[in-house]
């Protein structure tokens, strides 16, 4: 269901049948979940925003850049400095959006793991959303590495069945080859059309992908891997709002510190629960 202020909102003949757009609304509508909005233009803008999540997805899977663990990660020395940890941190004086679209123009530099290809994706299609001077501003030292984000980014992870096109789901692999960690799961980008794309799988089923990290499990394993009941989204409303009103808050913005894990492939939500363990260490603190 979803509502503009306040009232609910069909969306009908919005956007042309069959187009993306009108499946992502079809999908609000057909949930149980509300989504809530102040404004048709905050509405318009996640819309557009998740259209352009399935676009850089959809352009990561045809470029050149491949899959790697943190210890093989590479970037353009030219844009990124590669720290010890594996991670991409912008080099100064360079312009966050350029760096961002160098991975793209020149993917066949790159080669990095599949949480830090989602972080990719979203930066990616936040710039094509919001325009080069905006994403400046807002993205003025980046740095790549698994799940870390910039706090303007709002990114949550929620325990829920229901996913809409453009949102990043987990498929967990319990039983992953040891000697392969890094297949320990995919995170993977709902494309809208009944497939997904995870970063070194490509575009496939959920089927598909299941089967492919299935073959990639230790010896006598009978546990098959399973899509989990996690879903993962940016913020829409926070940046919407950065959007709709045309400026940065950088100058009042302190960055997230950053958990070097070095597991590849881990779920947004394992990811947000060390930074919470770093953050409210005596939550996490067992009282036995």
């Amino acid at each position: 269901m979803i509502e503009v202020s306040g009232i609910s909102f069909s969306g009908d003949n919005l956007f042309a049948p069959g187009s993306i757009e009108s499946i992502i609304i079809r999908n609000m509508k057909e949930s149980v979940t509300v989504y809530a909005y102040q404004s048709k233009d905050e509405l318009m803008f996640e819309i557009e925003l998740r259209k352009n999540i399935i676009a850089s997805a959809r352009a990561m899977e045809q470029s050149d850049m491949q899959f790697a663990n943190f210890a093989n990660s590479r970037c353009n020395p030219m844009y990124w400095d590669l720290t010890d940890a594996g991670g991409f941190q912008l080099k100064p004086n360079v312009l966050p959006s350029e760096a961002i679209l160098d991975i793209y123009r020149n993917s066949y530099l790159y080669a990095f793991e599949c949480a830090v290809a989602n972080v990719i994706i979203y930066y990616h299609a936040l710039l094509t959303s919001i325009g080069l001077q905006l994403f400046n501003d807002l993205f003025q030292d980046l740095y790549l590495y698994s799940w870390h984000f910039d706090p303007d980014f709002g990114i949550r992870s929620l325990h829920s069945n229901h996913f809409l096109p453009g949102d990043v789901v987990y498929f967990n692999n319990p039983d992953f080859d040891p000697a392969a960690s890094w297949w320990r799961g995919e995170n993977a980008v709902v494309m809208g059309d009944g497939t997904f794309f995870g970063h070194g799988l490509g575009i496939m089923t959920a089927d598909r992908m299941i089967e492919s990290l299935n073959s990639m499990r230790k010896a006598g394993s009978t546990q098959s891997a399973y899509l989990a009941n996690v879903v993962t989204s940016p913020s829409f409303r926070h940046l919407a709002n950065l959007s709709l009103n045309m400026r940065g808050l950088q100058s009042r913005k302190i960055p997230y510190i950053v958990i070097h894990h070095n597991e590849s492939s881990i779920s947004c939500s394992q990811y947000l629960f060390y930074l919470n363990m770093a953050y409210n260490p005596a939550a996490f603190r067992n009282p036995f």
